[in-house]
């Protein structure tokens, strides 16, 4: 498995602290739009920049799509952090995340479950193993 920067671990293990407070404070059950409010709110007061629904282009065979991806957040254009509030979470979603962090050209992504019973039990860290430094 590849190696990540401590940088960027150090900064993942702030998001996912944010991402606790956040469950903690409001508990499963509500809509996605809402912890992510909630976790930008906390990310802010707790120093960490990012950037909320980037606009990421999509490229097919070199050119751009018309369209493009739009990622929950970015946190200091290295972690992208996926957020779901869904009874269990399905390959389908790791899938999803493993696309956008290749896409995007970012090493590290983090899917994230509010409807789990505990946080730790709703979040998957993945590495993109094809980015490099």
């Amino acid at each position: 498995m590849r190696e990540l920067e401590p940088a960027i671990n150090a900064l993942s293990e702030r998001v996912i602290g944010a991402a606790i407070e956040v469950h903690r404070e409001l508990g499963p059950g509500l809509l996605e739009s809402i912890y992510e409010q909630a976790l930008c709110r906390e990310m802010e007061s707790s120093g960490i920049l990012f950037e909320r629904q980037a606009a990421i282009p999509v490229l097919y065979k070199g050119k751009p799509l018309e369209c493009s991806l739009r990622l929950d957040l970015i946190v200091s254009q290295a972690i992208i952090v996926e957020l779901k509030a869904v009874d269990i979470l399905l390959p389908i979603h790791e899938a999803q995340l493993l696309s956008y962090l290749r896409l995007a050209r970012k090493p590290l992504g983090l899917l994230v479950n509010f409807h789990s019973p505990t946080l730790k039990q709703g979040l998957k860290r993945l590495i993109n193993s094809h980015h490099s430094s």
